[in-house]
């Protein structure tokens, strides 16, 4: 039985069909490359349709894809049975003919990435229809400084060739084993690159990676390495380059990694056309931190606010399987059966967001009458608000001697906490650990925590906390005043505290006092708090900032 011609076949007579069809009886020496005869019989075929001819080999030396192009190009079918695991190509090498050109292009090479190919291979095809050399790639187990991710064997006429290509092989994938930087992580754990792309100064990006690191830490995940493409404006369809696509696919198959997580926001055709290409979970900023939420809420409210985030993340991202069958919702040549199942999702989720959205208002009221419980005793309210991981619940701890969750991970606490705390005047203030603030929070999120943030409306006092060990502090600072600015916060007086001081000098500690008119502490550190308080207790008096 012939087997399939892939390609642009229209227009080929009986003749030159069956020719290309019995290219698939043809067998390679599994040692081997190619072999001449099959060159010869490739390079007049070619020259004859004047189109490139590819195959696709197995270790086998069988053809399992006859592939007839234009003449400048093939385009490889779909692949249907990739083989999986770490460190392993696909079990395929491509060998196609080349026309117009000798050596291999950088289609040749993105389509050698892209499927994790063996080897692929471009014939010079000579006017006469003889074969002329061979030109092979392969992906290195290592980057190279000379040729990045790609090794060349050097170019030969068919005759030439020697039977050493399993050994090639081989070799290859026992390198790609050996590469492997993480035999202390476990096989059931997450290991991820993590991708920027960026238009500004470098080193903007560079602090967005290492904030993103610091997220996938928070997150539970092994980070195997990171990729920074600057470009104007991000691809339409894979947010980066395809050449960068092309590095990324390479270092996933070095590092192992088994999920790629995008600083940008990614839309669902994206998310589709990179899952698709790499054959690898794909995920951005937001749904990282909808993990780590999902992750760290404690109580009923935190949880509550987690789900609302992610069902309205989700909704705009489901698609019907069947396009056919979307308009089905009854009347004439709809009767029967009723919502189709993407709308019977979106149904759900609204059904449920509205649910959640009554039981938040519920414990939104609850808290209120707390509140109003606390003003009639005339206790103020000081609010720790801060970039997140900027020490808010390790100063909390230090001031009401009690021990709640502090770790150095971004997001450490998500529900609030209020304690009682004795300042230097005698009166008892009620201090509020709130959720860390972070940039480009998104607004799913702003919405979801907004019962959780109206700690800050009743507030007296807002202690804005700033890590000033961090090199991007001034940005975490900008990231919070904006926000507080989209809550229309400003009015509520706050003091500026820097935090961590125990890690810089004391002439930096100095600067940043003077020219900040700040307070500067080491939460860690109670020594350091007595003239925070006192400002404090002062500020609460005067309920003025100047």
């Amino acid at each position: 039985m012939p087997k399939t011609v892939y390609g642009h076949t229209a227009g080929l007579s009986p003749s030159q069909l069956r020719a290309l069809e019995r290219l698939y009886r043809r067998r390679v020496p599994p040692d081997y490359l190619v072999t001449h005869e099959l060159c010869r019989e490739l390079a007049q075929l070619s020259q004859e349709l004047h189109r490139q001819i590819g195959l696709l080999l197995n270790r086998r030396g069988e053809v399992e894809y006859v592939i007839l192009g234009d003449y400048h190009r093939i385009v490889i079918p779909e692949i249907p049975r990739p083989r999986k695991g770490s460190g392993r190509l696909l079990g395929l090498r491509c060998l196609h003919t080349h026309l117009s050109h000798e050596g291999l292009d950088q289609d040749d090479l993105l389509d050698l990435a892209f499927l994790r190919l063996d080897t692929m291979t471009a014939l010079e095809v000579r006017p006469e229809g003889l074969p002329g050399r061979l030109y092979t790639a392969y992906l290195l187990p290592r980057r190279d400084e000379k040729n990045g991710f790609y090794g060349y064997l050097e170019p030969l006429y068919p005759w030439e060739l020697r039977g050493d290509f399993r050994e090639l092989i081989d070799s290859l994938e026992e390198e790609l084993e050996r590469q492997r930087p993480l035999k202390e992580v476990s096989d059931r754990e997450d290991r991820a690159l993590l991708i920027g792309v960026y238009h500004g100064p470098r080193f903007l990006a560079e602090d967005r990676l290492a904030e993103l690191r610091e997220l996938a830490r928070t997150a539970g995940v092994a980070v195997v390495g990171e990729v920074l493409q600057r470009r104007a404006s991000p691809d339409p369809r894979y947010l980066v380059g395809k050449g960068k696509l092309s590095e990324i696919i390479i270092q996933a198959m070095q590092t192992s990694a088994n999920l790629l997580i995008f600083d940008r926001e990614l839309t669902p055709s994206q998310v589709r056309a990179l899952t698709e290409i790499t054959d690898l979970r794909v995920i951005d900023r937001t749904q990282l931190i909808l993990d780590i939420f999902a992750q760290r809420a404690r109580s009923r409210e935190g949880k509550i606010q987690v789900e609302m985030a992610q069902l309205r993340y989700m909704l705009p991202r489901l698609r019907a399987k069947d396009d056919a069958f979307s308009r089905l919702t009854g009347g004439i040549g709809g009767r029967g059966p009723g919502e189709t199942k993407l709308e019977v999702d979106r149904r759900r989720i609204r059904e449920r967001l509205a649910r959640l959205e009554k039981e938040l208002k519920a414990i939104s009221r609850q808290r209120a009458l707390r509140r109003k419980r606390r003003r009639r005793k005339g206790l103020p309210v000081v609010a720790l608000i801060g970039y997140t991981n900027a020490g808010k619940t390790t100063l909390l701890n230090t001031l009401s001697q009690e021990e709640f969750l502090a770790e150095d991970k971004l997001f450490a606490t998500l529900d609030p906490v209020t304690r009682k705390v004795w300042l230097p005047d005698g009166r008892m203030a009620l201090f509020t650990d709130t959720v860390g603030f972070i940039r480009d929070l998104p607004a799913d999120l702003k919405r979801a925590f907004r019962a959780t943030l109206e700690e800050l409306y009743e507030a007296d006092l807002l202690l804005h906390l700033v890590d000033a060990s961090h090199p991007a502090y001034e940005e975490h600072l900008e990231a919070v005043e904006e926000i507080l600015e989209e809550m229309d916060l400003l009015q509520v007086p706050r003091l500026l505290v820097f935090n961590k001081i125990d890690l810089l000098s004391p002439e930096e500690v100095l600067a940043l006092r003077n020219r900040f008119r700040a307070e500067a502490i080491s939460a860690i550190n109670p020594a350091t708090l007595s003239p925070l308080l006192s400002r404090i207790a002062s500020l609460l008096d005067s309920r003025d900032l100047s």
